[in-house]
């Protein structure tokens, strides 16, 4: 299975078949998979077959309606939480009618006005009766919003998947029939879409990264720029923290979204959760007064494998199928601005950055990017990336970087905030605020696309089941739940120039450096060691370090290939450099505080490596999302450098004393004689 046994263990869930039925209630929706098991024949399911002696294939198909929330952008605070569980069955609404067109392959082949009789139609009425008392819910306590009714109306969509023959894989290999469907097939009148459950991926979701252009730019600073960064370390979801909720989007409603999240940070997540509940919970933080929610799409592996919710609203019932992948990484970084300083962001501020349902509304608001370690100058919007060995699957998302200094969310969820142009200006009447950046990597093998994922298994990220598991619709929401110390420590530090926060480290060549192929990346604007290969995913201070057990000198990165040469200026065994930053990071109870803030560690009194990260890693990782700042070098008091006048006294005062000694002996010895 290569490098994707690093997955989360799935435990008792693993099985070598597994019957799911999927049944949803009013839905008209009782389709049965079995499910060949990632254990059975190396790392992949089988191939994609259709159910045979049916010999039924619909070319794939979404359904496309009006984003009627994006249309909402003024919403009386009053009316919001009507409107927003409005919205949120409107999302059940489609769910419901892309389920029921999946599964009519037979009907809507026989008879073409099937697809609008009992479909559609009945979902364009139960649109307008919901839209309607949106509009009542608004005129109640202001101004009617004009034109909703003209987003009732959706249509059948051809998604650009191409079905598959009968009898054929996804590559147009024959392949034999069965009488059930199967880990990554589609059962009767699942579309030809592909994936495991029938709704995507498909081989034209994934690009070689080595085909793409390099195409990242940033602006450079200028001026009065903030040219600082803050990183937080909040772990990787180890402990496994999901739901299918949405508390920004979807608040006060359970599988608002419709997909499955990884949360790090706050650990009151779900859609019930109060700002008090938020204010007072348990971060995964490594500093405590981070207690921000931080949450995405969980990405899958197409391979069989039975989740937690294989029958549940928002999993496999909605075509979010597969073995969840716990990230390798995640960073977390906030940076400045190229052209001003940065203002504190707002308690309670929400922020939900790219579209979850850009597959149909377009890639307007579209914002999450697709690479691989050590290729990261090359990004991908619209693909999911097929990484070389040894490199590994990135997934970044940079927020928005403006705020209207007044609200700390919309009633679309994106006027209050807004990104800054190519130069960094921020629109009129909008203030620069620290911008966050999420990098996640995971240690997942390019997929084997000729049979479909049977050698080595697709992967997805859940979406809405009618975006078919695009990566355009990749998304990242972000709750700013920082203590306000820590909230203005983080500012200071961005608009001084500094690099701060409990996850700052030094970047490639303080750990394992992103590898790749021999072709050298260019600028990059997330770059980053690799976590350790012994569990530590998230690098916390405090846990053990690439070694293993504290005081051990870390090892060399498991991958098969020899350890990276530092880059010039980042000799591992060299003492602290002079020109770096300050790096302020929150040291555990259990660690020696001297050098908790320097790239070394800390270390006890005897100068062994107290805290196990070894002379070479910083504390926690960082990313910054632009190059690193320049920043003055600091004035180290003479006794830091080698060869200084103090370390010179320091080497010739013993000797001194000694010559002095050797000759009053002499004296001593002269006087005995004499005597």
């Amino acid at each position: 299975m290569g490098r994707n046994t690093r997955r989360r263990p799935t435990g008792p869930r693993r099985a070598t078949f597994a019957a799911v039925a999927l049944i949803l209630g009013g839905g008209g929706l009782m389709a049965a998979n079995v499910y060949a098991s990632a254990t059975d024949g190396g790392s992949g399911g089988a191939t994609a077959q259709p159910r045979s002696g049916t010999g039924v294939r619909t070319a794939g198909a979404t359904i496309d309606c009006p984003d009627v929330g994006s249309r909402l952008t003024s919403v009386p605070e009053q009316a919001r939480p009507e409107v927003d569980k409005e919205l949120a069955l409107l999302d059940e609404q489609i769910a419901q009618a892309y389920q029921r067109l999946s599964a009519s392959a037979r009907q809507v082949r026989q008879d073409a006005g099937f697809a609008d009789n009992a479909i559609m139609n009945p979902l364009k009425d139960k649109r307008a009766a919901t839209i309607e008392r949106i509009a009542i819910a608004v005129d109640r306590v202001g101004d009617r919003p004009e034109g909703l009714e003209s987003l009732a109306a959706c249509t059948v969509r051809d998604s650009g998947n191409q079905a598959p023959a009968p009898g054929e894989g996804e590559d147009g290999s024959e392949q034999p029939g069965q009488e059930e469907g199967n880990g990554q097939g589609e059962g009767e009148g699942q579309g030809g879409n592909g994936g495991q459950a029938g709704n995507g991926p498909v081989a034209a979701d994934f690009a070689d990264i080595r085909s793409v252009r390099p195409d990242v730019e940033t602006a450079r600073p200028k001026g009065n720029a903030s040219r600082g960064s803050f990183a937080t370390d909040c772990g990787v979801n180890e402990n496994g923290l999901f739901n299918s909720d949405n508390i920004i989007a979807a608040p006060g409603v359970t599988n608002g979204a419709h997909h499955f999240h990884d949360y790090v940070g706050n650990q009151a997540n779900n859609a019930f959760a109060s700002d008090q509940d938020l204010a007072s919970a348990e971060t995964s933080c490594a500093d405590q007064g981070d207690k921000s929610s931080y949450y995405w799409p969980v990405l899958r592996l197409q391979n069989g494998t039975q989740e937690q919710d294989a029958n549940s609203p928002g999993g496999g019932i909605e075509g979010n199928a597969g073995e969840i992948v716990t990230p390798k990484q995640v960073t977390l970084t906030f940076v400045g601005n190229p052209r001003d300083k940065v203002t504190a962001m707002p308690r309670l501020l929400r922020i939900i950055t790219g579209d979850a349902k850009s597959f149909v509304n377009g890639p307007a608001n579209a914002n999450a990017s697709w690479s691989c370690t050590g290729f990261e100058d090359r990004q991908l919007k619209d693909k999911y990336p097929l990484c070389p060995r040894g490199s590994d699957v990135v997934r970044t998302f940079t927020f928005q970087s403006c705020w209207d200094g007044r609200n700390i969310d919309s009633a679309n969820h994106r006027t209050h905030v807004a990104f800054a142009d190519a130069a960094g200006t921020c629109p009129a009447g909008f203030r620069p605020i620290p911008q966050l950046v999420q990098r996640i990597v995971y240690d997942v093998d390019a997929p084997s696309l000729d049979d479909g994922g049977r050698t080595t298994p697709l992967f997805a990220v859940d979406s809405f089941p009618e975006q078919l598991h695009k990566p355009v619709t990749d998304h990242g929401d972000f709750i700013n739940v920082f203590d306000e110390d820590l909230m203005r420590e983080m500012v200071d530090c961005i608009n001084e120039g500094r690099t701060c926060g409990a996850g700052a480290g030094s970047g490639p060549g303080a750990g394992e450096e992103p590898s790749g192929t021999p072709e050298a990346p260019q600028e990059q604007p997330t770059r980053t060691p690799d976590a350790p290969k012994d569990g530590n995913a998230g690098g916390r201070p405090g846990d053990t370090g690439a070694g293993g057990g504290k005081g051990e000198a870390p090892k060399p990165p498991a991958t098969g290939r020899p350890a990276p040469e530092p880059e010039p200026g980042d000799d591992a065994s060299a003492a602290p450099r002079t020109d770096e930053p300050e790096v302020y990071a929150t040291p555990s109870a259990d660690r020696g505080t001297a050098n908790a803030g320097e790239p070394g560690g800390a270390k006890d009194d005897a100068g062994e490596d107290a805290d196990g990260l070894g002379e070479s890693q910083a504390v926690g990782t960082a990313t910054s999302a632009a190059a690193t700042p320049s920043v003055p070098p600091r004035t180290e008091p003479q006794a830091v450098g080698e060869g200084g006048l103090a370390d010179t006294g320091a080497q010739l005062w013993p000797a001194a004393a000694g010559a002095l000694l050797v000759m009053a002996g002499f004296v001593v010895l002269r006087r005995a004689r004499r005597a």
